[in-house]
């Protein structure tokens, strides 16, 4: 074959990329191939080597623009005017002090991020969403220059874009589950999924060949009054187990059947290994706050204990916890809800220190989109762009990634002064998610040639062949 007609590894990725935007199903198949042809650039683990991501979603869209404040007097006086009678005073706000940036300020019931923050396990991306391609000012959303994410302030389908990084079209495969589909052979024991879930089923760890392992805060669920090592004394249950035993040791002439008992057996499997593996307690004066986001985040710690038992190199979990659409009472809302999110991740990163894994372990925040700046009357509106929260031991804390945008808003009529405001403070992002996932998947693991595999919009964003990270966040 002469040079013109060979197709270097490079480009076919870049077709493949191209490809992804305008049909799902080749990237589907692109990645499927690439797979099956043992291409995927994933290094092996060296011995003890654990990596895991954490990922929160914040359903509903969290009003982070009162979760991070800008404190610099003209850009505080913007915020105040612009934000009315959603704004928090001053005693409201705990300051904080980003590297090379004027002081912001988190939420003050909040203080937990703040310490971690100041003490660098905790950074911010500001005005982070989702983006098909750069958008510079409010002239290119309304007259359609740009393309823009389907249904752009609809909960729907800014939840599920969040989770696939396919902002052009629905899809029903994640980013995560992509991840998983190229990394999850890297651990030793493939009986308990990689994609662990304390919140159901989920688009982010759905992927082509792989789906979560779905638990409860208690740990993993079993076959109602089933116990493999059954129990003297408990005929009822005893009686059961026998009967599930007896059934899964037929083999089925009818594909459903025999495929129903495959899952069953499989099911039972991986319970008994999680089961096992996170029998253990915490370390002695590890505690966590008994609220939706402490209970769960407590078992993620136990399974990271127990990742040896598990046989687990790498692993996600999910929580989600919803209830962020504040449309009314803004300022009430959510000062009973972020102490939560604060005191949940606080005592989960002092876990992961006692657990010794603290820089193995990094945890983010999604929501569906960020909030109006203007007031409704004591409540705010769908909008765009947000800003979102990442942890961990490997991050490289006390900075802002991302543009924080300013907060001054065009009027309904007349000159354009902040180009990224499309209308009542809904910003557009300065940063896509894209960047985002992209610099988590490299992180865990994913070969930077591999990236439009896993986001297919992300050549739009980001030179995979570039020497420097797509945002710089973790280490």
């Amino acid at each position: 074959m002469s040079t013109a007609g060979r197709v270097s590894r490079r480009q076919f990725l870049r077709q493949a990329s191209c490809a992804a935007v305008s049909a799902l199903p080749a990237l589907n198949t692109l990645l499927s191939l690439r797979l099956a042809q043992g291409l995927a650039e994933a290094s092996t683990p060296t011995a003890g080597e654990y990596r895991a991501l954490v990922c929160i979603l914040l359903a509903g869209g969290n009003d982070s623009f009162n979760m991070l404040v800008p404190r610099e007097a003209g850009a505080y006086a913007n915020y105040q005017a612009a934000r009315a009678d959603l704004a928090l005073t001053p005693a409201e706000l705990i300051d904080i002090h980003p590297i090379g940036l004027p002081d912001f300020a988190v939420h003050g019931q909040m203080p937990e991020i703040a310490t971690l923050f100041g003490a660098g396990n905790a950074a911010f991306i500001a005005n982070v969403g989702t983006l098909i391609e750069p958008v510079q000012n409010r002239t290119q959303v309304a007259q359609n220059i740009k393309r823009l994410p389907l249904g752009l302030y609809s909960h729907s389908d800014q939840i599920e874009q969040w989770q696939t990084s396919v902002p052009h079209s629905r899809s029903g495969i994640g980013w995560g589950g992509r991840m998983a589909d190229m990394l999850s052979s890297l651990n030793t024991n493939p009986v308990v999924p990689m994609q662990i879930s304390l919140d159901g089923g989920n688009v982010w760890q759905t992927g082509n060949s792989v789906a979560e392992y779905a638990i409860t805060p208690d740990g993993a669920v079993a076959l109602n009054s089933y116990n493999a090592a059954w129990q003297q004394y408990q005929d009822l249950n005893n009686a059961l187990s026998a009967a599930v035993d007896s059934q899964l040791s037929q083999q089925y002439a009818n594909l459903l059947m025999q495929t129903f008992n495959t899952r069953k057996r499989e099911a039972l499997d991986a319970y008994n290994v999680f089961a096992g593996a996170t029998a253990a307690s915490l370390p002695v004066g590890v505690t966590f706050p008994n609220t939706y986001l402490g209970r769960r985040l407590a078992m993620v710690a136990k399974a990271i204990q127990g990742r040896t038992g598990i046989g687990a190199t790498r692993q996600t979990f999910f929580l989600q916890w919803g209830g962020w659409d504040h449309h009314d009472e803004v300022l009430t809302t959510p000062s009973a809800m972020l102490p939560q999110v604060s005191a949940a991740i606080g005592a989960f990163q002092n876990a992961l220190v006692a657990l010794g894994v603290a820089d193995q372990v990094t945890l983010f925040t999604i929501s569906d989109f960020g909030r109006t700046l203007t007031s409704n009357g004591r409540g705010s509106d769908h909008a765009w762009g947000g800003n979102q929260l990442v942890v961990g031991g490997a991050v490289r804390g006390q900075r802002l990634y991302g543009q924080y945008p300013a907060l001054t808003l065009n009027p309904d009529i007349g000159p354009e002064v902040n180009p990224l405001d499309t209308g009542r403070g809904r910003f557009i992002p300065t940063t896509s998610c894209d960047e985002v996932f992209a610099e988590l998947a490299l992180w865990l693991g994913v070969a930077k040639s591999d990236l439009p595999l896993v986001l297919p919009n992300i050549g739009n964003f980001y030179n995979t062949a570039s020497a420097d990270p797509p945002l710089g966040f973790v280490v």
